[in-house]
């Protein structure tokens, strides 16, 4: 008969009968592993983002029409033929909004990339080493601070008659890390002189062990916020720069599809089917960076991951009902005579 591990016991000469520990339940480790994927906003967050990087890379295949491909039916709505209707050439816009997911998606996921990778290695260098680096990096970053990143895209996109997408990625990114490397100077300085870090270093680990396991891990809800927004920025410039009629016009976008439809006054003649899909795009876009983000700080951060809940788990194990107001207070629950000395115990603690 196999008995369970919790009820083992083992006899020590001398002491009698021991217990054996139970063993840990790889349920509850399996749960810590999949914590991240398990939140709802994560989740969410992902699935709507994997749909837009899935529209990015088929988007052209899917199109039920070439998006240049001029009709009859002109300034037509929504319909079974053309579901999101028409422009004023009878263009269908469903198949212009698919089509221009891939350039938004290649702008932002670029840039985002690019900028972040840029604020982390200056940010965290400068932070960490100090003295003439920190200098060095801290006053570079506040020269691209005062850049405007806007004007100078609008100058590069004007200047060069093909300035696809990666140009003005690569424009973008390269001018929108300072703020995130200023942020991370700062918590830099704060975690590097922690106990975890100095027992580190007094160890003789390397300084780019030391940045990659014990101070990165403790950036990423900052890294990622970083990341979302410089994603977020670049899609709107992207956006703005279409809309206002600067690059190039043969790659469609969603800025395109807004450009036309203001140039054609598309909202007086009623056509609200002509720019409501664009903007509804770029609506979700930036709802799921933004629930990815949520979803990284929870999975961080204790405290967020634990905020809203009523039912709370102590030190010893109870289950405790948190009650809604400023501060967090215990529910009115019943607590045994002979439990009392032990409350009062973990009061005092």
């Amino acid at each position: 008969m196999t008995l369970p591990a919790s009820s083992i016991e083992q006899e020590i000469p001398g002491q009698g009968v021991v217990a054996q520990p139970a063993e840990p339940k790889p349920t509850k480790a399996k749960r810590q592993r999949f914590r991240f994927v398990a939140n709802a906003k994560a989740m969410t967050g992902l699935i709507v983002l994997g749909i837009y990087v899935l529209f990015a890379i088929i988007g052209s295949w899917v199109a039920p029409y070439d998006p240049d491909a001029r009709s009859n039916a002109i300034v037509q709505p929504p319909s079974a033929e053309h579901w999101f209707g028409t422009t004023h050439l009878g263009q269908d816009v469903l198949s212009q909004v698919l089509v221009g997911t891939r350039g938004v998606m290649i702008v932002g996921l670029t840039a985002g990339v690019v900028a972040t990778i840029l604020s982390v290695v200056v940010g965290v260098t400068a932070g960490y080493l100090g003295g003439a680096w920190d200098e060095a990096l801290s006053a570079l970053s506040n020269v691209f601070l005062v850049i405007p990143a806007l004007p100078l895209i609008i100058i590069v996109a004007s200047t060069l008659n093909n300035a696809g997408s990666t140009i003005v990625a690569l424009v973008i990114g390269f001018t929108s890390w300072a703020w995130g490397a200023r942020v991370l100077r700062a918590q830099t300085l704060s975690l590097r002189r922690r106990d975890y870090v100095e027992a580190a270093r007094a160890t003789g680990e390397k300084t780019w062990r030391i940045i990659l396991f014990e101070i990165l891990p403790n950036l990423t809800a900052i890294i990622a916020s970083s990341f979302v927004g410089t994603v977020i920025f670049a899609v709107t410039s992207e956006i703005t720069l279409a809309f206002i009629g600067v690059g190039s016009i043969s790659n469609w976008n969603w800025g395109e599809i807004l450009f036309w439809a203001q140039s054609q006054q598309a909202l007086a003649q009623g056509a609200w089917w002509w720019f409501v899909p664009a903007g509804l795009a770029i609506a979700f876009l930036g709802t799921a960076l933004s629930l990815i983000n949520f979803g990284i700080d929870e999975f961080v951060s204790p405290r967020l991951r634990s905020a809203g809940k009523t039912k709370v788990k102590t030190a010893s194990g109870h289950t405790v009902r948190m009650r809604v107001g400023f501060t967090p207070v215990l529910g009115s629950t019943h607590i045994p005579a002979h439990r009392v000395p032990e409350q009062r115990k973990e009061a005092a603690r």
